[in-house]
């Protein structure tokens, strides 16, 4: 981190994340901190003498200026540039201007909810991008580029036929809001409670054992 930290300057890490006179050190002193899993001497139980290894990094958009920052110091400090696949923007259910927050519980689903709570937030919550009566919205149809539960249904509907199928039909008019709402709830119930019956046989010694610092196997045969 030292290392990481002591190639940007202050200007520069303001230019970079747009950091003010008021904000408080700790936001300063944390992109190195972001950077230095890029480079494998982070990981000497895994990565011992491989310093040549090169890191992919999935990440969100709103990482991207961290490891902007971290190519252009890497080859500096004497590692690869990591580089990045951004993945699609994963919305809030109240739209792509909010944010999931664990202080609004209303803002997500959670692999904990209820079948019940997840149909309520759905219907209560998720942003929709039908029109504002029935009629007007078999005239019209729908504004998908808006609509939460068609974004949510393009990541957790595994059948593709089906989601181009819900598109047109919504897009058009053919399918009402409620009709989108009910399918997202029943396919996010069943990937949830599939998880809550898998989560519910893990014990507390498979994640001392997951979690515990060790080499992997086989990892570069």
């Amino acid at each position: 981190m030292v290392k990481v930290a002591k190639c940007v300057t202050y200007n520069k890490v303001v230019g970079i994340f747009g950091f003010t006179g008021e904000d408080h050190i700790g936001k300063v002193s944390f992109p190195p901190v972001q950077a230095v899993p890029s480079f494998p001497s982070s990981f000497p139980h895994l990565f011992s003498g491989k310093d040549h290894l090169r890191c992919l990094i999935p990440c969100a958009i709103d990482q991207d200026p961290y490891f902007r920052m971290t190519r252009d110091v890497a080859p500096r400090i004497g590692y690869h540039k990591p580089a990045l696949i951004e993945s699609s923007f994963f919305p809030a259910l109240q739209g792509e201007t909010g944010k999931m927050s664990a202080s609004d519980p209303n803002s997500a689903i959670y692999v904990t909810d209820s079948a019940k709570a997840i149909k309520n937030k759905i219907n209560k919550y998720a942003f929709s991008g039908g029109q504002e009566s029935v009629e007007l919205h078999r005239k019209l149809g729908a504004n998908l580029e808006v609509d939460i539960p068609v974004k949510y249904l393009s990541f957790f509907l595994e059948d593709d036929a089906e989601l181009e199928h819900i598109k047109k039909e919504y897009g058009a008019g053919g399918m009402l809001t409620g009709e989108v709402k009910q399918r997202l709830a029943k396919v996010l119930t069943e990937l949830v409670e599939r998880h809550q019956v898998a989560r519910a046989a893990v014990t507390d010694e498979m994640v001392d054992a997951f979690m515990a610092v060790r080499p992997l196997p086989n990892m570069f045969d």
